[in-house]
């Protein structure tokens, strides 16, 4: 798929999403969801994702980007991380080619450099389970 048709197919998911709030992953409890997707990464990791230097983390956990929304200045590398024990993922972010699949226990990263708002979804379940985020890049 060219990065435009991507990026237009990425513009419209998230626009028919955005009127569902709370319906990612099809899971009503998202705060619980995520709660779970920090213990695992605790787990596996040995500590908090808000530990990790130089990066932020979003985990990847039952359909859902965890958080969802975060805002970073400029520069900033997101590293995406499954803590899913079955499930693999992906990211797409406008304008850029669909990542590699993360496998459990597995990551990806991406550093932002212009800024606004841009929103990325999972390659494999925007479109069945809803799995799209947002990150505000801020100058």
């Amino acid at each position: 798929m060219t990065s435009h048709i991507r990026t237009a197919v990425l513009s419209t998911a998230v626009a028919l999403f955005a009127a569902f709030p709370g319906f990612a992953g099809g899971e009503s409890n998202v705060d619980e969801i995520c709660a779970t997707a920090e213990e695992r990464y605790v787990e596996l990791f040995g500590h908090a994702s808000s530990e990790e230097d130089g990066v932020t983390v979003v985990t990847m956990y039952k359909y859902n980007f965890c958080p969802a929304a975060i805002t970073v200045p400029v520069g900033t590398t997101v590293r995406w991380v499954n803590v899913d024990k079955r499930t693999s993922h992906s990211v797409i972010v406008p304008g850029k080619p669909e990542s590699d699949r993360a496998f459990p226990e597995e990551a990806i990263e991406f550093t932002f450099l212009v800024p606004g708002d841009q929103d990325y979804l999972c390659g494999p379940h925007w479109e069945t389970q809803k799995m799209i985020g947002m990150v505000q890049v801020t100058p």
